[in-house]
C-alpha cells in the first residue's frame, strides 16, 4: 500500500514538471515573436521617416541683409546745473543786520545783497580821514619851517659878502644850511605821511564798502543762507551767504560716460536726454568738452562730459537729473545685418556621432547633444564669417564689420550684397 502511494507521487511530480516545461517554451516563443514585430516596426520606421529626414538636411532661420540708415547712441546720466553759478560769501566779520533778497529774486550786479553792522567800519573810517587830515597839516608846517631855513640861509650868505666873509662865522653858516636840509627832509616825511594816511583811509573805506554785500552779477538767488541777527566770522571759514546762478537761460547738463563708450564719445557730437519733469518731451544739447579725470565708482570708470543745453523757456531747473542719448555714429545707407549672424555656426554632422550605434540605436532616445557656445569668427586679416543660405545650402562668407547699434551691424567689405539670406540660427533650436 506504501508502494502504490509512492508511485503515484512521482507521476504526479514528473507531470507538473513536464507542465512546467511547456509554458518556459510557450512563454519564450511569446517573448520572441514581440521583439521581431517591434524590430520590424522599428525598421519600418527608420526607413519611411528618417532617410527622409536625413535627405531634407537641417533648416535655418534666415534674414536678407539689407540697406537703410544705423544710427549708433552711447546713454547716460547726469545733472543740470547753471552755466555760471557763484556763491557770494563775507570777506569781514560782523553781524547781519539786513538782508535784501530771498530765493528766487532776480538780482543786478552791484545790487546791494545784505548788509553787516555799519558803526565799526564807519568809526574805522571815520578816524582814517582825521590822520590824513593831520598828516597835511604836518605837511604845511614842515614846508613853513623850510621857508624859514631858506631865508635865514639866505641872510647869512648876504652878510657874508658884504664882510668880505668876516661874519657870520663858519659855524652859524653851517648850522644854518643843516637847518635848512632838516627841514626840507621834514617836508618829504609829512608827504609820505599822508599817502600813508590816504592808502589806510581807503582801505577803511573798502571795507565800509564790503560790509555792504554786492552781487558780483546778474542773475536769480538760488538759495540764501542767512538771516538778520546772524553773525558771520570770516577769519575762521569761508562763509557762503547767497548762491547766485548768472543766466538760466544757458545750462550744462554734466554727465559721467563709461569708459567702454568714451573713445566714441567728443565735443561736438549732438545729443539728445529728457528729464523727468517732462517725460514727453526732448531736449537738444550739444557736447562742449569731455574730461580726461577719470572717476570710480565701485569698479565702475567714467570720465565727465560737459553738455551745453538752451533753456530759452526756462523749462529745465538746476539739479534736475537729465538720461542723455549720445548720438556717435549716423550711416544713411549702409548695409546691415542682424548680430546674431555673426553668432551663428552651422552644427558638427551628426553622422560620425551615430556611427557605431547601428539602425536601431540610431532610432533610440540619446541624451541632448552638449551646446556649444556660438562665437564670431575672424579671420587674421580682422574680417569675419558669415553664413548665408544659398540653393538650401549653407555657404560661408567672409565679411569686414564696422559700427554696430547692438542689434544690427553694418558690413563695409567682403562678398555679401544687399539681398543675400544670413543665416542667424538653425531652425528649431537646433
Amino acid at each position: 500500500m506504501t508502494g502504490s502511494t509512492r508511485t503515484d507521487a512521482g507521476a504526479d511530480a514528473g507531470l507538473a514538471a513536464l507542465v512546467a516545461q511547456h509554458g518556459r517554451r510557450r512563454g519564450r516563443q511569446r517573448w520572441m515573436t514581440a521583439a521581431v514585430v517591434l524590430l520590424a516596426a522599428l525598421a519600418a520606421g527608420y526607413f519611411l521617416f528618417g532617410r527622409n529626414g536625413a535627405e531634407e538636411g537641417p533648416g535655418y532661420v534666415t534674414q536678407p541683409a539689407a540697406r537703410g540708415r544705423l544710427v549708433v547712441t552711447v546713454t547716460a546720466t547726469g545733472n543740470l546745473e547753471p552755466t555760471n553759478q557763484v556763491s557770494v560769501g563775507s570777506e569781514l566779520s560782523g553781524t547781519v543786520t539786513a538782508v535784501h533778497v530771498d530765493d528766487d529774486d532776480r538780482v543786478t550786479k552791484g545790487q546791494v545783497l545784505a548788509e553787516l553792522d555799519l558803526s565799526t567800519f564807519e568809526d574805522t573810517v571815520a578816524k582814517s580821514r582825521a590822520t590824513v587830515a593831520v598828516a597835511e597839516a604836518g605837511l604845511q608846517q614842515a614846508k613853513a619851517t623850510v621857508a624859514e631855513a631858506r631865508a635865514k640861509l639866505n641872510r647869512y650868505r648876504q652878510v657874508a659878502k658884504l664882510s668880505n666873509n668876516k661874519v657870520p662865522s663858519k659855524t652859524e653858516m653851517d648850522t644854518a644850511e643843516a637847518e635848512l636840509a632838516r627841514a626840507v627832509a621834514t617836508v618829504a616825511s609829512a608827504e609820505a605821511s599822508i599817502i600813508e594816511a590816504k592808502a589806510t583811509l581807503r582801505s577803511d573805506e573798502t571795507k565800509l564798502g564790503k560790509a555792504r554785500i554786492r552781487s558780483p552779477i546778474d542773475g536769480v538767488v538760488l538759495e540764501r543762507s542767512v538771516d538778520p541777527g546772524q553773525a558771520v566770522a570770516a577769519s575762521l571759514q569761508a562763509v557762503t551767504l547767497f548762491t547766485l546762478a548768472e543766466d538760466l537761460s544757458k545750462m550744462e547738463l554734466k554727465v559721467d560716460i563709461d569708459e567702454a563708450d568714451v573713445g566714441q564719445v567728443k565735443a561736438g557730437l549732438p545729443v539728445s536726454f529728457t528729464v523727468d519733469a517732462w517725460p514727453d518731451r526732448r531736449f537738444e544739447a550739444v557736447i562742449t568738452r569731455v574730461g580726461f579725470n577719470a572717476t570710480d565708482s565701485d569698479g565702475v570708470i567714467s570720465y565727465p562730459a560737459v553738455l551745453q543745453v538752451d533753456n530759452s523757456d526756462l523749462s529745465l531747473r538746476p539739479g534736475m537729473t537729465g538720461t542723455a542719448e549720445i548720438t556717435t555714429v549716423t550711416r544713411d545707407d549702409a548695409l546691415l545685418i542682424p548680430n546674431a549672424a555673426l553668432r551663428f555656426e552651422p552644427p558638427a554632422e551628426p553622422a560620425a556621432a551615430a556611427g557605431g550605434r547601428g539602425v536601431i540605436g540610431s532610432l533610440m532616445p540619446r541624451p541632448p547633444a552638449a551646446t556649444r557656445r556660438s562665437q564670431v569668427t575672424a579671420a587674421e586679416d580682422g574680417s569675419k564669417r558669415v553664413w548665408v543660405l544659398r540653393s538650401g545650402v549653407a555657404e560661408p562668407v567672409q565679411v569686414r564689420t564696422g559700427a554696430s547699434d547692438g542689434r544690427s551691424t553694418e558690413i563695409v567689405g567682403g562678398d555679401l550684397q544687399a539681398g543675400d539670406s544670413v543665416i542667424t540660427e538653425q531652425a528649431g533650436g537646433r
